[in-house]
């Protein structure tokens, strides 16, 4: 037992004197018994409840309150405070243990509220200027936030268990803002001067001057705080800068370039940005870009595409137009008033390449290098958006066809030039590459049947002539032209190709029976079998030939026949070229030449000189043919022969002698470019013969219309065809009349065309339009002929001059096959 006194002692110690509240031992008194089983047993600790509830001192609640009361004061006052905070919180928790929590929220409500009262006086003074204002506001405001975390860290019991009891009382924090807000901020002087002054403050900022940003971060956090911001600043504050960037606008727009305005724009947006993030709330950045940007751009998106995007584009400034295009994305409908005018630059300024014929000659090369600087532009500045690309291709379909049928013409005679011996301009990967691009514009017009037709008659000259740069490039060429429209477009094009390989093969096979003739001859003979469906239609020309091209001709019509009998082989002199030897007092040279050329420089083997109608005589070429071959024979760069009188133009009455002081640096010279020269007879007789397949054309897609629609006004058919063929359509009355009586009559009868009877083909209507010849499936032949030097005992005339050799086809022409032979 001795052991148990010590033990009841100590307990009694702790529970003797707590915080001035006495608690009687006998109340605190706690029985230890220890279970039997001697000294060395376990014991066990029972605390038993107070059987009285411990009772406060009778002036205990008024004491505590006056010593609390005085903390508050000290606290608001900046004084020390005398008591330790320790026992300060305990005497909160002790009222409030006791049910005084009540009267103790009201006493200290009544307290701040006294305290905040008076802070409204030092405001009413009239001396004060705006800034010195309100660093006094945010003076007070400090001081109140950090008392009331003072006051609320002594009264944090209370506040975290009588008020977060009671829903309808406000925290110690909120019941601080509301007193201010109550009795300071609510005050209408007070606020108005606060509000203006927070205002000047961020107009100087927007001037250029530089502010108290701390200042404004502070005051705004306050009304933010306090639940006013939106109603008594922002509203404020949007109006004032609606006002202030919409005059802004107005001027600088009159002032500035376009250039300069976006990039003050840019930095307007931007200051606006900052000033959010700096000082003023999250919530009003919203509006406040939006009214930027609705002041500074979309009252005047019309005035800024019209002042400076042709400007722009024209200058190709890429930084210009890709901020111009971030800036238009930010407002409501910037991107289609963007489209707009960005697809009326593109149809101006294709229009004014493709409609003048003055720049016919550089059209197709203007257009690549517009369309390579509009796709520059889409990509960089425009993001690539799909929008800018659909709306250019549309653009360029536009412009490109106000000119019907000349843009197709001349993007295949571009394809042309490209495409010839000798262009030495590119290699093979930019030559595909240009392809590509051309390919580009050739989807936008809608006269594919003209380029076909333009481009058939070119490469036609290409293969026939020998002056194709590369079969792998015309090959490339001829699958994107497949890809792009389909196998039937290209069929012709591509038994083109096949005849120049049949064709090598049966001269193999000529060779052959050549070597096996008693009598070889000493000409070298090389020609083209054509398919007369496969190749542009020729003009058969009746020409006086050599004893020996006569010769040559039937010992290969021969051994053709021998080989296909029932056939008929038309020889096509127009593209057939030869190889020439000469000699001159320089030396020996060599010519590459055209047939009609051969045939005039052969003539001055028999004399020195033969007027103008001795040679047309002689040789049987038509006029215009021949002006154009004695031309490039005696005005051009080599002067085999020389005009009398002297001129450009070939007269009746010139006279043409042989130029026996001939002189140039090369041995092999190229006389035959004028066989890849268009005339203008050739580019007329093109585009009629497109026009009349287009005839057939129109009156299937009129049958067709007409017996799925049964009835339809004039205008509303012509649109129709238009929308199924692509290319500008003129329908007669005359001829509607006539298609309308085949149709209700059943029949079909086929007209004559003006080179023949054509055939008939059923369209899917049951009539049969007729198609020409040139479609049916004919076929044609061409022999070219090569000269070789002629011996010496076969000359005739003066002197030896002129002698033929060469390797050259030269096309000719019979009846359902044509022939294409060199000499």
């Amino acid at each position: 037992m001795a052991d148990e006194t010590p033990r009841k002692g100590s307990f009694s110690a702790l529970v003797g004197h707590t915080n001035g509240l006495t608690k009687p031992a006998s109340l605190a008194a706690a029985a230890v018994t220890a279970k039997p089983g001697g000294a060395g047993g376990s014991k066990k600790l029972v605390i038993k409840n107070f059987r009285d509830r411990p009772k406060l001192p009778d002036n205990y609640t008024q004491d505590t309150w006056q010593k609390l009361h005085e903390a508050v004061r000290a606290i608001q006052s900046s004084t020390s405070i005398r008591y330790n905070l320790e026992e300060l919180y305990q005497a909160v928790e002790n009222l409030c243990s006791h049910k005084v929590s009540p009267t103790l929220y009201q006493q200290l409500r009544q307290a701040c509220e006294g305290h905040v009262q008076a802070q409204i006086l030092q405001f009413r003074e009239d001396s004060l200027d705006s800034v010195l204002f309100l660093k006094k506001m945010n003076t007070c405001w400090q001081d109140h936030c950090r008392q009331m975390i003072m006051i609320r860290s002594i009264f944090l019991f209370l506040d975290r268990t009588y008020v977060l009891q009671n829903s309808t009382l406000p925290s110690i924090w909120d019941m601080g803002l509301e007193l201010f807000r109550n009795h300071i901020i609510s005050d209408k002087m007070v606020q108005t001067k606060t509000i203006d002054g927070i205002l000047l403050l961020i107009e100087r900022e927007r001037s250029g001057e530089a502010v108290d940003r701390s200042l404004l971060r502070s005051l705004l956090g306050m009304l933010s705080d306090l639940q006013v911001y939106k109603d008594s600043f922002e509203l404020k504050f949007l109006e004032e800068t609606n006002c202030l960037y919409a005059a802004e606008g107005q001027r600088l727009m009159q002032e500035r370039e376009v250039p300069e305005y976006l990039d003050h724009v840019s930095k307007r947006l931007e200051e606006e940005a900052d000033r959010v993030i700096t000082y003023l709330d999250h919530s009003t950045q919203k509006p406040l870009i939006a009214c930027v940007e609705k002041q500074l751009l979309g009252e005047h998106l019309t005035a800024i595409l019209q002042k400076g995007l042709d400007h722009l584009l024209d200058e190709n400034r890429v930084p210009d137009l890709t901020q111009m295009y971030q800036l238009f994305s930010r407002v409501r409908g910037g991107q289609q008033a963007l489209l707009q005018h960005w697809s009326d630059y593109i149809k101006t300024f294709g229009t004014t390449i493709v409609i003048n014929p003055e720049k016919d000659k550089d059209m197709v090369q203007d257009l690549l290098d517009f369309k390579d600087r509009v796709d520059h532009v889409i990509d960089v500045c425009f993001q690539r958006s799909e929008k800018f690309v659909n709306l250019m291709k549309e653009s360029f379909e536009t412009f490109i066809n106000k000119r019907p049928n000349k843009p197709a013409e001349l993007i295949a005679k571009h394809v042309d030039s490209k495409l010839r011996a000798g262009n030495k301009e590119a290699t093979d990967e930019e030559l595909e590459r240009m392809l590509d691009k051309v390919m580009i514009l050739f989807r936008f017009i809608h006269g594919k049947d003209v380029f076909e037709a333009f481009y058939k008659k070119d490469l036609a000259k290409r293969l026939l002539v020998g002056k194709s740069a590369s079969v792998d490039a015309e090959k490339s060429m001829l699958s994107k032209l497949k890809h792009e429209c389909g196998a039937a477009f290209t069929s012709k094009l591509e038994g083109m190709f096949k005849d120049m390989e049949l064709s090598k093969d049966i001269m193999v096979h000529f060779k052959q029976y050549m070597q096996n003739q008693s009598d070889p001859g000493s000409i070298d003979l090389t020609v083209n079998i054509l398919t007369m469906g496969y190749w542009p239609t020729y003009t058969p020309m009746e020409v006086h030939l050599t004893p020996e091209m006569i010769k040559l001709q039937e010992v290969f019509k021969t051994f053709y026949l021998g080989k296909h009998s029932g056939r008929k082989l038309q020889w096509q002199t127009t593209l057939g070229h030869a190889v020439l030897k000469a000699e001159f007092k320089e030396g020996k040279k060599e010519f590459q030449v055209s047939l009609f050329q051969t045939l005039v420089l052969l003539m001055f083997n028999e004399g020195d000189g033969f007027s103008f109608e001795d040679i047309r005589m002689a040789t049987g070429i038509e006029d215009s043919e021949l002006r154009r071959t004695l031309q490039s024979l005696a005005c051009g760069k080599a002067r085999v022969l020389l005009k009398s009188p002297k001129g450009k133009e070939v007269e009746d009455g010139d006279k043409f002698l042989f130029n026996a002081e001939f002189k140039h640096k090369l041995f092999r010279i190229k006389i035959n470019q004028i066989q890849m020269k268009e005339t203008v007879e050739e580019q007329v007789s093109t585009t009629e013969r497109v026009f009349q397949d287009r005839q057939y054309q129109i009156d299937a897609a009129i049958v067709r219309i007409m017996k799925m629609r049964k009835t339809l006004g004039h205008n509303l058919l012509v649109s129709e065809l238009y929308n199924q063929l692509k290319f500008p359509v003129k329908v007669s009355g005359h001829r509607l009349v006539e298609l309308l009586r085949l149709h209700t009559l059943g029949t079909v009868r086929p007209s004559l065309t003006a080179s023949g009877v054509g055939c008939l083909s059923p369209d899917v209507a049951g009539h049969s339009p007729q198609r020409p010849p040139s479609e049916c499936g004919e076929r044609a032949a061409s022999p070219v002929p090569r000269w070789l030097q002629r011996p010496p005992s076969s000359r005739r005339g003066p002197g030896p001059r002129l002698s033929a050799s060469g390797v050259s086809p030269v096309p000719a022409s019979w009846g359902s096959q044509r022939a294409s032979g060199s000499l």
